[in-house]
């Protein structure tokens, strides 16, 4: 298979990570999604053995724009979702209360049941 029919085949958050990192490069994509350059790189050969999941989420959210719709906030991008979702509690916020107990109450974006 050729590259360009390797690049069509792949799922197109990967081209838009690919693509992000091409404009960038893979340490200051990296850098700005939390990931270390060695996991974007092992993602875009397909390679990456960790949560690839989160990590299509992560990319969606933040490079492409994806967003949930939060009992709590409303809509807000899918990255943001996740990073509130690994949040620990701070009885010291009452936003951060809500969103502790509505992302571990069957939230229908919430992560945590599967982890």
């Amino acid at each position: 298979m050729t590259k360009a029919a390797e690049q069509a085949a792949e799922p197109l958050w990967v081209g838009r990570l690919r693509s992000e990192c091409i404009r960038r490069s893979q340490a200051r994509v990296a850098r700005d999604l939390g990931y270390s350059a060695a996991v974007i790189n092992q993602a875009l050969k397909g390679t990456y053995r960790g949560d690839l999941t989160r990590l299509r989420e992560v990319v969606e959210g933040r490079l492409m724009g994806a967003t949930v719709d939060c009992p709590v906030l409303g809509d807000m991008p899918r990255d943001v979702c996740l990073d509130n979702q690994r949040r620990p509690f701070a009885a010291t916020n009452p936003t951060r209360v809500q969103l502790y107990h509505a992302c571990r109450s069957g939230c229908p974006h919430s992560r945590l049941q599967e982890e």
